[in-house]
């Protein structure tokens, strides 16, 4: 094997290892979401507590992250150690709720713990992409969101295989698994030929990151998206089940849809980060946000519909998260290199700061009206992200995209 040849398949392996590592790391994220059922049925959960046992993971990531990109974090230290401390981190937070037997307030704050410590697996992951891929680096950063996509599903996954198996099992097994990605971090990853030295503490390039117009409307884009996905990726697979229910049929179908609802995200982000490096980041994202905005204007009124629901959460599983590395990807191809990990960093805080609202309103408009209108509340989201997208594109600066593709 010569030095390309070798180069190459030193590439491949270890994005396939951190792909491993973020899907194993991020079946945190939705592993109390994914029982909202059972934990609603043991300590009478209303619709403030449900969305709060999403919604603190979320808070904590935002928390995590700003003081992540506060710091420079992911710019100034090991990217394999920082993987590693962050995963086991949130292992031990999220462990901690069935192992001292928590009630919903300490779950809450440990919950906050997880998604804080999740902030140091994310954006350094798609860095450490960045330091691996440069001409195919919305296909490195897809592949990579691909996996959070199939972590995130993992714990609707396990109860779908074993039942209404207890909450406490789900919650530890997902906890291993990321103790696991932590080890497959510490000891099998390291940066690639483009990774930069490490850069000097520099506070006020968190401000540069808002202020550069270019880097501007990518955010403007992914803010667009995020206002739909996490709404959508906590709120359909318990949609999914409520309606399979109400139509007699089983519950555990409904969550093996819930699953591939999230988790065909996974193929969407890899065949969209394809055409993203040959035909431009902002037309796939643009195509991407129209049909996922299509399918969240349709998903309630097919409630009393299941099969014809599920089909849709199949289609709009597919789309919501395809375009979501191209914005990562765009940021990481217009900032400084030397800061790519702080502005990746204050992309997904504001993102996540944006969820919260979204993932709160859910469960109070289905409580009030039902199901058939609450998901049209989110379709502004990517139709303000295909507003960002075009005028991005128009930028004479987005020619430093997709080897300028656009």
């Amino acid at each position: 094997m010569g030095p390309v040849e070798h180069a190459s398949s030193l590439k491949w392996r270890i994005l396939t290892l951190l792909a491993l590592s973020q899907l194993m790391s991020m079946s945190l994220w939705f592993s109390a979401s994914s029982v909202v059922p059972q934990l609603t049925r043991e300590w009478n959960l209303g619709p403030g507590g449900q969305a709060w046992l999403t919604l603190s993971v979320q808070a904590g990531f935002v928390v995590g992250g700003l003081i992540s990109a506060a710091l420079n974090l992911p710019d100034r230290f090991a990217l394999p150690s920082m993987l590693a401390a962050s995963a086991l981190g949130g292992a031990i937070a999220n462990g901690l709720i069935p192992l001292l037997d928590a009630g919903l307030g300490a779950s809450l704050v440990l919950r906050f713990m997880t998604g804080f410590f999740l902030a140091g697996v994310y954006p350094p992951g798609m860095k450490l992409v960045a330091t691996w891929c440069r001409t195919d680096r919305g296909l490195g950063i897809g592949i990579l969101v691909g996996a959070i996509a199939l972590g995130k599903g993992a714990p609707h996954l396990v109860n779908a295989l074993f039942g209404d198996v207890s909450w406490r099992s789900v919650l530890l097994v997902t906890s291993l698994l990321a103790v696991a990605g932590a080890l497959v971090a510490r000891f099998l990853l390291k940066p690639g030929p483009f990774h930069a030295a490490g850069s000097p503490f520099e506070w006020r390039f968190v401000g540069r990151v808002l202020s550069d117009k270019p880097t501007r409307l990518a955010n403007y884009g992914y803010l667009g998206h995020m206002w739909e996905l996490y709404a959508m990726w906590a709120w359909v697979p318990i949609l999914l089940i409520a309606s399979f229910e109400a139509a007699g049929w089983s519950r555990q179908w409904g969550r093996v849809a819930g699953f591939g609802a999230i988790a065909l995200g996974a193929l969407g982000s890899v065949i969209a980060g394809v055409f993203a490096d040959r035909v431009g980041r902002t037309i796939v994202a643009s195509a991407s946000l129209a049909v996922s905005g299509l399918c969240c204007l349709g998903a309630g009124f097919l409630f009393d519909a299941p099969g014809a629901l599920a089909v849709l959460c199949l289609v709009w599983g597919f789309a919501v998260v395809a375009d979501s590395a191209q914005f990562s990807a765009a940021v990481s191809e217009l900032t400084d290199p030397r800061y790519v990990g702080t502005a990746l960093t204050v992309q997904t805080s504001l993102g996540f700061l944006l969820t919260m609202p979204a993932i709160w309103l859910v469960p109070q408009v289905v409580e009030r009206f039902g199901w058939e209108w609450v998901f049209v509340l989110l379709a502004p989201g990517p139709a303000f992200g295909i507003l960002a997208m075009l005028r991005l594109r128009a930028h004479p600066e987005a020619r430093r995209m997709a080897s300028g593709n656009r």
